[in-house]
């Protein structure tokens, strides 16, 4: 599902400060720049695939789809699957779950069943279970970070942009005719850096930040759950106390 939220901040922003540059009495062609854009995205991306480890720059460029199309978490029908895992075992014992693993898509979910039938520990399985969802959290949040790099190294490379259009300038002070071409380099440039970082990377890595967070949230869930499970609780109980989860999820995305 589309998030419209992130599209309709997306258009806000640059169509903002397209209107107010019409409004100044400005035109939009003023604003349009091949060599200021190559100068500020290509330095940025390179610098940012210089910092980063290969995996984690793929995972970041996977990610940015999130802003638009952001993992659903399927909170409510989570719980009342988990729910329905626990009259089972109530009722069959643990051993009554092994082909619902087997059946089921979700990994960490199966991952975690199958630690119920094998009669794991309660804190083992949590343990284990937590692990897991540091190690992806971890792994997520760098990602994600690579877009806030970006944020950083922008607004310089957007000076260098601006620094070598003067450069050009002063190069050839005796020819006017070339004058103008350096000078809006110069200054796109500067606006095309802070503007990137400013209306779309800082804002990309806070968002893949959040939803990263939303989905370790709905997986704490689902090892309160197995583990309330392994500790023989009641099925009643074990909804009463996940459905404390359902304000801390990404739950908005599930509508």
């Amino acid at each position: 599902m589309i998030d419209l939220l992130s599209i309709s901040g997306l258009i806000l922003g640059i169509g903002a400060i397209l209107l107010g540059q019409l409004l100044d009495g400005g035109h939009f062609g003023t604003l349009i720049n091949g060599p200021a854009a190559l100068i500020v995205m290509g330095g940025t991306i390179g610098a940012v695939m210089l910092q980063s480890p290969a995996n984690i720059f793929l995972r970041g460029l996977k990610m940015f789809f999130w802003v638009f199309f952001p993992p659903r978490f399927y909170t409510e029908e989570t719980i009342a699957r988990i729910v329905d895992w626990s009259s089972v075992a109530r009722k069959e014992g643990l051993l009554g779950l092994e082909l619902i693993a087997e059946e089921e898509d979700d990994l960490f979910s199966r991952k975690g069943l199958e630690l119920l039938v094998d009669g794991s520990e309660p804190e083992t399985m949590r343990s284990i279970m937590e692990l897991e969802i540091d190690a992806k959290e971890s792994f997520d949040t760098l990602a994600a970070k690579i877009y806030e790099a970006m944020g950083g190294y922008s607004p310089t490379i957007g000076i260098i942009g601006a620094v070598m259009g003067l450069i050009h300038v002063m190069g050839n002070l005796s020819d006017p005719s070339k004058l103008g071409s350096g000078i809006a380099v110069a200054f796109v440039a500067t606006i095309y850096g802070v503007a990137a970082a400013n209306l779309l990377f800082l804002p990309i890595a806070n968002k893949l930040k959040i939803l990263v967070s939303n989905e370790v949230r709905f997986r704490e869930m689902i090892v309160e759950g197995l583990v309330s499970i392994a500790e023989g609780e009641n099925p009643r109980n074990i909804q009463r106390k996940l459905e404390g989860y359902l304000d801390k999820t990404s739950k908005n995305y599930n509508e």
